[in-house]
C-alpha cells in the first residue's frame, strides 16, 4: 500500500537545510511578539506543531517549558534535533489533521506557527477537532496564517482569521487575540494573520 502525502509538507525535506537557517535567522520574539503576553509564565506543557527547526520550541524549553516538538518532515526534524541538540526538547514524528501519536496528552500552550494555511477545508475541520482535544482546561492555541502568493511546489491555501475563528467556536473555543502583522522576512507581497484561541477553565 503506498503511503498517503502528508498535508503540506511537499517541497520542505528537499531544502530542509536551507528553510532551517531561514527559521533560525528570525527571532521567536519577533514573530510571537503580539501573543508573548498570553503565554503562560510558570513552567507549563507546550505542543509545537510543525516545529520545523525547533527555533520556537528551544526558545520555550529556555524559558523553563516541557515542550514537544511535532515535526512531520524527516529532513526538518533531523535538522531541528543537530541544531538544538543540547535542549531536552521533546521530538516526535507526528502530523495534522489527526495528530495520532499524542491521542490523550494535553498541553497548557499549543503552537500553530505558519502551519494552519497548509490544510484544506476538510482538513482543517478535522485538525480543529484534535487540537482542541489536546488542550488542557484554560490552555491557548496561537496560530499565524499566511497571505500571499503561493511558493513553487507548495500546498496552501488563504484561510480568514474568522473562518478559523468560528471553527474554534464550534469547539468551545474562545478568541483570545486577533491581529495582524507585516512578514518577519520583509517579503512585501505576504501578511499574516494572528490568531490566539482559549480553552475555558
Amino acid at each position: 500500500m503506498d503511503t498517503l502525502p502528508i498535508p503540506g509538507t511537499a517541497g520542505y525535506g528537499t531544502h530542509a537545510a536551507a528553510l532551517a537557517a531561514q527559521y533560525e535567522s528570525i527571532a521567536f520574539a519577533d514573530v510571537h511578539r503580539s501573543t508573548l503576553h498570553l503565554f503562560p509564565r510558570a513552567p507549563s506543557r507546550v505542543l509545537d506543531i510543525g516545529a520545523g527547526s525547533g527555533r520556537d520550541a528551544a526558545a520555550l524549553v529556555r524559558a523553563g517549558h516541557h515542550v514537544v516538538a511535532a515535526e512531520p518532515t524527516a529532513a526538518l526534524r533531523q535538522e531541528g534535533q543537530r541544531i538544538h541538540a543540547g535542549l531536552p526538547i521533546e521530538w516526535v514524528d507526528d502530523h495534522l489533521p489527526a495528530l495520532t501519536g499524542l491521542r490523550g496528552r494535553q498541553f497548557d500552550l499549543v503552537l500553530l506557527t505558519a502551519v494552519w494555511m497548509h490544510l484544506d477545508a476538510a482538513e482543517r475541520a478535522a485538525a480543529m477537532r484534535a487540537v482542541a482535544d489536546l488542550l488542557a482546561p484554560g490552555a491557548l492555541v496561537v496560530m499565524s496564517l499566511r497571505h500571499g502568493p503561493v511558493p513553487r511546489g507548495r500546498r496552501m491555501f488563504d484561510v480568514s482569521m474568522q473562518e478559523t475563528a468560528a471553527l474554534g467556536a464550534r469547539h468551545g473555543l474562545a478568541t483570545a487575540h486577533s491581529g495582524t502583522r507585516d512578514d518577519a522576512q520583509g517579503r512585501p507581497d505576504v501578511r499574516w494573520s494572528v490568531l490566539a484561541l482559549r480553552r475555558p477553565v
